[in-house]
């Protein structure tokens, strides 16, 4: 087996899942042990390296690669975060191989972009080549959720002239990308015995009848001026919690909302469109009876425009076995090219896998991509010049 994929089944076999929001379990949440991991790997390799702390069990690992003759700086990212587990119909940390293919949580997304980076950084650190150009590696934590590893890196003295940020996007070249910003909208009432309803001010109905409206939002949105590559913008209602017990007439409901923006749109300006639209459409005792919650996800999207001085050296280097290179395009899912291009860092988004495999109940990766994309980085960084 190649030594990639030897690196790639080790990783899925290290829980790394990301809690969400939920209770911490310790066997399987945060990302220390694979950080412990790919720390001892970088020890033994003989390179600079610094793990930084996030937030407890949670820390980036950054290492760096100095090139003989170059002032050229590329960053490789890929994150050490998987989203959770409990609908898998496969065991999620045992990496089983059948008929091309590696199954297992985070296969796809993205420890195959851990694997792939990691394995073209030690074969230039082993080989040296001439051209090659200086390369910061670097583990990212908590993507799938804050992403605050990236935001965190984001505002260090990196010193990189490019990131390419590794995620499932079938080796083509994405620039551009959706950003996203998540918030709560809660609904008050008062409680009372459900057999005197007329007694009581229900906060589910009226949350009812603020997820009409949403709905009502969510179509102009999707009527709405489409950016070129990405499409409109969206907004998803993902979530609802309300009330106590079934014979309580509900005095709390929350939802969660998922709105997702395109390049252009401010979280800010998302966030505001929203309250408008309610605060014109609702009944004045039902809009003072709604409140906002802070957004805990704050995306940036990715601009079509951030690398283009890089596209021509990006598609020769990253040119596939069959000689043919990699396309250029868009996606709707967000990555850590977000915060870092918004901080003034020309990004791209590269790697093996699809992302309908991503996040899946039996995730899987097709192996020879994972392979190909470790040589596809390593051509392109040795022969930068």
């Amino acid at each position: 087996m190649h030594s990639v994929l030897t690196l790639l089944g080790d990783l899925v076999s290290i829980a790394s899942v990301n809690p969400m929001g939920q209770p911490v379990d310790t066997e399987i949440h945060l990302e220390h042990r694979v950080t412990d991991y790919l720390e001892d790997r970088l020890r033994k390799l003989g390179v600079k390296y610094r793990r930084i702390e996030i937030s407890p069990g949670r820390d980036n690992l950054l290492a760096w690669y100095d090139a003989p003759n170059s002032k050229v700086r590329v960053l490789l990212d890929a994150h050490q975060d998987t989203v959770p587990v409990e609908t898998m119909i496969i065991p999620p940390f045992k990496a089983n191989t059948e008929a091309g293919k590696m199954y297992g949580r985070g296969s796809c997304d993205v420890k195959s972009g851990v694997a792939s980076m990691l394995t073209a950084f030690e074969r230039l650190v082993h080989e040296r080549p001439a051209n090659s150009c200086n390369v910061l590696i670097a583990f990212t934590v908590d993507e799938e959720y804050t992403h605050t590893g990236s935001s965190a890196l984001s505002e260090m003295e990196h010193g990189c002239d490019l990131g390419i940020i590794a995620e499932p996007t079938q080796m083509q070249l994405v620039v551009s990308h959706k950003g996203a910003v998540r918030w709560k909208i809660k609904a008050s009432g008062r409680a009372c015995h459900s057999s005197t309803p007329h007694l009581g001010d229900n906060a589910i109905y009226r949350m009812g009848r603020v997820l009409a409206l949403l709905g009502e939002h969510a179509c102009q949105l999707a009527g709405s001026t489409p950016d070129p590559l990405l499409g409109p913008p969206s907004l998803s209602v993902g979530r609802i919690t309300g009330g106590q017990s079934v014979n309580i007439v509900p005095d709390a409901c929350s939802i969660e909302i998922d709105r997702r923006l395109i390049p252009g749109e401010t979280v800010e300006g998302a966030m505001g469109m929203v309250h408008e639209f309610l605060k014109t459409k609702l009944s004045p005792n039902d809009f003072e009876k709604i409140a906002f919650g802070e957004p805990w996800v704050k995306m940036p999207a990715l601009r079509n425009d951030t690398a283009t001085a890089f596209l021509d050296k990006l598609q020769s280097g990253l040119v596939g076995p069959d000689g043919k290179k990699p396309g250029i395009g868009g996606v709707p899912y967000g990555t850590d090219a977000g915060p870092l291009a918004q901080m003034g860092l020309p990004c791209v988004v590269f790697g093996p896998g699809n992302i309908a495999q991503a996040h899946t109940e039996d995730e899987w990766i097709e192996m020879d991509q994972v392979v190909d994309a470790s040589e596809r980085y390593f051509h392109l960084l040795a022969n930068w010049h």
